[in-house]
């Protein structure tokens, strides 16, 4: 049995080689900028729908490119909360089959549930990282989507990936301070 003292040191060490999945949230950004681009194209909603999808495919290996400039670590196999920030990415997954349905049937919807999904699924790292912004921005950027969704005409549809990006980008910014702030107890996570 692991103890709670011995369970925050997994975290601590998982938040800090993984410097708080910063690489992610920064692919993440790069490639909503790329989708908030695809969207201001003169091309019809569903058309700018289905580019999204491949768009938003390159998160994985744009992140995987970060981590490698960043110097961060997917691996730590002697840590049983390692594979965790996997398995809660690749959770969204699971709403895929909703997107489609939107897309099919509701296409001037598709970038706000996909947005919608994208923040809430943030959720659950501002507990893995011990990273509160990641909890404010599931928030800030599910409800932001959906005001964006329910008022933006078709014309701007482009501004709910805009709004993605910006605050990816404030998000990056706080989890960097954080990461710099708690610099000492992650140096001592760092030595696990």
């Amino acid at each position: 049995m692991v103890s709670a003292q011995q369970f925050d040191s997994l975290r601590l060490e998982l938040a800090t080689k993984a410097k708080n999945g910063l690489d992610f949230i920064l692919a993440a950004t790069l490639v909503w900028a790329a989708i908030t681009l695809v969207w201001t194209l003169p091309l019809p909603i569903a058309t700018r729908g289905f580019i999204t999808f491949f768009v938003g495919a390159l998160t994985l290996p744009l992140a995987w490119l970060l981590s490698k400039a960043l110097g961060t670590v997917w691996a730590l196999p002697h840590n049983p909360l390692q594979p965790l920030g996997l398995v809660l990415n690749l959770a969204q997954l699971f709403y895929f089959p909703f997107l489609i349905f939107v897309f099919m049937r509701y296409p001037q919807h598709f970038v706000m549930c996909y947005g919608i999904i994208t923040g809430a699924h943030f959720f659950p790292y501002a507990w893995l990282y011990r990273a509160p912004a990641y909890g404010v921005a599931a928030g800030l950027i599910s409800g932001g989507c959906l005001v964006l969704g329910l008022t933006a005409t078709p014309a701007h549809l482009y501004l709910i990936p805009g709004f993605i990006t910006v605050s990816l980008m404030g998000l990056a910014g706080l989890l960097l301070l954080g990461h710099r702030r708690n610099r000492p107890a992650y140096a001592a996570a760092a030595r696990l």
